[in-house]
């Protein structure tokens, strides 16, 4: 009578699905089991986790995690917003929110009783348009490198806590609303704590109605459109927010009202 090993028929229980599999099949490899928990894509080196980029042909990495709460996948600080990374859920910009259409209707109609001194028209509005974006060009600060022809210059009001209330830039038209804070934030010395999520985040905000503009939305976008919150040569406000919060309650603490 043939023999065999009392210890090839030994139970060998699974510690992901429970199974009850022999000696040749008890490894999760071997029987293909459905519950391995899938590895997340970190690497350890000298004892402390690093984060790799998903990014394709991107070999940056992050001590902590930067996550992408769209595709809920790690990237570094330079691919962290979706149009750097390409994000396979980025959304097409969609027409400006009705509820800003709607702030600037009221703001409107609240001023359209008042008497208006030294009034001269449209004319007269878009000269002092050009006048303020000519000096804005003499003092503004941001990358040389960029063409002329793609750069748009603000006045930037800043955070309360900052030393300074505010400071012209510019930046490139073709950039995302998130990439013009960040270099905003760079340019003024700010703390930007925006890839730590339970921190509050810096947001461009609208200087007349407060609403924080869309981090998505390109400054080309914005300016293309025809109830566009920003012009060339106009203000922003650069503010911490929480989380939760929509935009500022009042816009006089940072912009002079005329």
């Amino acid at each position: 009578m043939e023999m065999f090993e009392f210890s090839d028929f030994l139970p060998f229980v699974c510690d992901f699905c429970s199974g009850v599999f022999c000696l040749e099949h008890r490894s999760t490899e071997s029987h293909s089991c459905p519950e391995v928990p899938v590895k997340r894509e970190l690497q350890s080196s000298g004892g402390s986790t690093s984060y790799a980029c998903s990014f394709q042909d991107c070999k940056g990495k992050e001590l902590l995690p930067v996550i992408c709460p769209q595709c809920e996948k790690h990237f570094c600080l330079a691919h962290r917003h979706q149009d750097d990374h390409k994000c396979e859920k980025l959304e097409i910009p969609k027409p400006r929110m009705a509820a800003t259409k709607e702030l600037v209707q009221k703001i409107v109609e609240s001023k359209a009783g008042l008497p208006v001194k030294g009034r001269r028209g449209a004319k007269n509005s878009a000269t002092a348009a050009k006048v303020a974006l000519m000096k804005l060009k003499l003092h503004a600060a941001g990358d040389k490198g960029l063409p002329q022809t793609e750069r748009t210059y603000f006045q930037v009001y800043l955070p309360k806590e900052s030393k300074d209330s505010s400071q012209p830039m510019f930046f490139c038209s073709k950039w995302s609303v998130g990439k013009v804070v960040d270099y905003a934030a760079s340019l003024a010395s700010l703390k930007n704590n925006n890839n730590v999520l339970t921190a509050k985040k810096l947001r461009l905000c609208h200087p007349q109605t407060g609403e924080a503009l869309r981090m998505d939305d390109t400054l080309l976008s914005l300016l293309a459109h025809p109830e566009s919150p920003l012009f060339n040569g106009g203000n922003v406000i650069l503010e911490y927010l929480d989380n939760a919060s929509t935009g500022l309650e009042d816009v006089s603490d940072y912009v002079p009202q005329t």
